[in-house]
């Protein structure tokens, strides 16, 4: 974990580094740095819409450990005055996969090993010129229904990418 952690400021660093003139990108790969942990691949479906896909992970001392896939529809919008910060909204969905340690069962109360989220979000994104790195930094409240933990959760991440395609 700090590993990955010096990684991820490395990257930050070295984006904020670079010049600060930014330009549009195609498609990106990268960490989700935010609830839980997650690989995270945005591609732009047209010069406006981008679809932002996520596989991410949560554990914890082996009581618990989940899976959750899902993915935003994202609406992109320039801000004038900055070239390629940009600011977007949209909506998403999430199936959680959970497993956990019989031992603990009596003590928890675990309805069932599946879960779906429906989400909103909010966030702005900036392209760097002089790198091929991207950052978003959003706001995505999520419903999650089934699983051991439904409920409403106001997440939100920082998401460092590497540009594929400009």
């Amino acid at each position: 974990m700090k590993k990955f952690i010096l990684l991820s400021l490395l990257i930050t660093g070295f984006a904020f580094a670079s010049n600060v003139q930014a330009q549009d990108y195609k498609s990106a790969i990268g960490l989700r740095l935010g609830y839980p942990l997650s690989l995270t691949y945005k591609t732009f479906l047209t010069e406006k819409s981008a679809l932002d896909l996520y596989v991410g992970y949560r554990g914890y001392a082996n009581v618990y450990s989940y899976i959750t896939v899902g993915g935003f529809y994202e609406i992109h919008n320039d801000i004038n005055g900055v070239d390629g910060l940009k600011w977007f909204y949209g909506f998403g969905a999430s199936v959680l996969f959970l497993n956990y340690n019989n031992a603990y069962s009596g003590w928890i109360d675990l309805p069932g090993k599946f879960g779906v989220g429906l989400s909103g979000i909010i966030g702005l994104d900036y392209a760097f010129a002089d790198a091929p790195i991207e950052l978003s930094l959003d706001f995505a409240p999520t419903i999650r229904i089934g699983g051991w933990d439904s409920g409403f959760y106001p997440w939100g991440a920082l998401s460092a990418r590497y540009i594929l395609k400009r």
